[in-house]
């Protein structure tokens, strides 16, 4: 039974198929905003001066897939009087002309390593395997993204 143009289920159907892909677009929108993710407190932004990146490098390899894989390795200190059990960062690629192409947030110390006590350098390793080819081939900016402290 083929519907006519007079029925009333094409605009039924029609308002259904919009309220579906907005519903999408709003989910999607918001779960890649980085918004829903916690961002540095107060109290988190003071103790920054007492975290410290060192030794960062960076190279790049073929994984078993032939595909491009990016590890970058250093260690995070704690030169301040407190336990900070997780420190996340944004590692933000660029291309050529300085544009983000790829930011992903990940935790450098706390998940797997554990808390980061006063006076402690633990070492960090993160891999990228999803990096697009426009991107520029220089170290990323890291950013400490989150603090919490135990």
């Amino acid at each position: 039974m083929a519907a006519d143009k007079n029925s009333p289920l094409l605009p039924i159907i029609g308002i259904v198929v919009l309220l579906m892909a907005a519903a999408g677009w709003w989910l999607l929108g918001r779960g890649g905003s980085g918004e829903s993710r916690p961002v540095l407190t107060p109290e988190a932004r003071g103790y920054l001066k007492h975290l410290a990146l060192s030794e960062v490098q960076m190279q790049a390899s073929e994984s078993y897939l032939k595909q491009a894989v990016v590890e970058i390795e250093g260690k995070i200190g704690n030169k301040g009087d407190r336990v900070v059990k997780l420190v996340e960062i944004n590692c933000v690629f660029h291309d050529a002309y300085g544009q983000v192409v790829l930011r992903e947030r990940v935790a450098i110390a706390g998940r797997k390593t554990g808390a980061l006590r006063p006076g402690e350098t633990k070492n960090f390793r993160l891999a990228f395997d999803s990096i697009p080819e426009s991107w520029n081939k220089q170290m990323p900016d890291l950013v400490i993204a989150q603090i919490l402290f135990g």
